[in-house]
């Protein structure tokens, strides 16, 4: 009786749901694309380094000074009174350390948007694969019911048939755990689905509607290119690649900028002083000599930063090319599977339930092997299942190195 009621109210409470929120891929890329709080970071980092190149325009302020005083007549033929000295200093900046300024500020902007794009990818990559999970547990929720309603109905068919003295009362307890099994795996799958709508309401990175229900999209179309072609797609197209390449012209432009600092850079200087008896005006230059530090080791830090940046560039190209590999072989061998099923594992799984029904009805075999064929068609087809979205989400790695998102138009 208990896992009548059970039943009951699990089917009550599935049917009593109210009308949710529809929301669809598009429109949740589009959400994340307008407030995640990742993208909004990044844009702003751009502003930031937009902002560094009007700092690395900037000329040098002139520096002035006054300084007055009084001078004492302690010698002959000199006249007391005040003193005041004005000192004007303009620093200059002669050769290429300005140029060279500017040029790093600018692939510091380069670099930002290379990032941008880098963030973008991943977080769109992140909605869409939360998504397609939030689809997959609500599938396993569709088998689990699927499993409890035909593990129920036997059930009933054993009550029966002990009420009519045919069969014994283990036949009914093994019938009333398999159902207890059916609905704790109900009750996980329900589980799973709630876990997976909170991490996709993370990955959008905006808040949702509570009664929010995601619209179950088409399959993606299954024609891939070759495998050579996507590595060449790869190397042109993903933002980290691009990024690391930006990273690596600006470590050489910090070279140059260094190389630059060690040239002095004059100062032009002027002084008037009013003295008492005599007034006085210089002009002149101030060069400051390079005898103790001749910047030898920002120089060389540069120089190793752009080896680091070419190192790290290469292993970064390596890493992605070998996920894109990974994420091939595994949507062709999920194809594989997915067309295994379909010719007729998921068949022969069927028909074998039937089978073990019919001979259960004849009294030629016993609940036992009905269970285990229900156990084996509910298995075949959760593999099924999984078979189908291990490919999507094959897919979707393999589109997320193509960098495919970035072609979508920001809102």
């Amino acid at each position: 009786m208990y896992y009548i009621l059970s039943c009951v109210a699990f089917i009550l409470l599935a049917n009593s749901l109210p009308a949710a929120v529809k929301l669809t891929l598009d429109q949740a890329l589009d959400l994340a694309d307008r407030s995640h709080p990742q993208l909004q970071a990044s844009g702003a980092q751009v502003d930031v380094a937009r902002a560094g190149i009007m700092t690395a325009r900037a000329y040098p302020n002139p520096e002035t000074a006054f300084l007055g005083g009084h001078q004492m007549a302690r010698v002959p033929n000199a006249v007391a009174g005040s003193d005041f000295l004005y000192t004007f200093s303009q620093p200059l900046e002669l050769g290429q350390l300005r140029p060279s300024r500017v040029k790093l500020a600018e692939l510091g902007v380069e670099s930002s948007q290379f990032f941008l794009a880098e963030t973008r990818l991943a977080v769109l990559g992140a909605v869409r694969r939360a998504f397609y999970e939030v689809l997959r547990r609500r599938s396993e929720i569709a088998l689990a019911r699927e499993n409890l309603r035909r593990v129920e109905d036997l059930r009933k068919r054993v009550e029966v048939r002990v009420q009519l003295g045919e069969a014994g009362t283990i036949e009914l307890n093994r019938a009333e755990a398999e159902a207890a099994t059916a609905m704790t795996l109900a009750n996980s799958a329900q589980l799973q689905l709630v876990t997976a709508m909170s991490q996709f309401q993370a990955a959008v990175g905006a808040p949702l509607a509570p009664d929010v229900e995601l619209e179950d999209v088409p399959p993606p179309p299954a024609q891939l290119p070759p495998l050579d072609q996507l590595r060449q797609e790869v190397l042109e197209r993903h933002p980290t690649l691009a990024l690391m390449r930006s990273e690596v012209r600006r470590a050489e432009a910090r070279v140059n900028y260094e190389t630059a600092l060690r040239r002095p850079q004059p100062s032009l200087r002027t002084e008037v002083e009013r003295l008492p008896d005599s007034p006085a005006f210089r002009i002149g230059v101030a060069l400051p000599v390079p005898f103790w530090n001749r910047r030898e080791g920002p120089i060389a830090e540069s120089i190793a930063a752009v080896r680091q940046a070419n190192q790290l560039a290469q292993a970064r190209q390596i890493q992605i090319l070998a996920l894109l590999e990974g994420a091939y072989g595994r949507y062709q061998v999920a194809g594989q599977q997915i067309a295994s099923f379909e010719q007729g594992v998921l068949r022969n799984a069927e028909l074998a339930l039937q089978g073990a029904e019919m001979a259960y009805q004849l009294g030629e075999r016993g609940i036992i092997e009905v269970l285990d064929a229900q156990r084996i068609l509910h298995t075949v087809r959760q593999g099924y299942l999984n078979a189908q979205y291990e490919q999507r989400s094959a897919l979707l790695e393999i589109n997320q190195s193509r960098a495919e998102d970035l072609r979508r138009p920001i809102p």
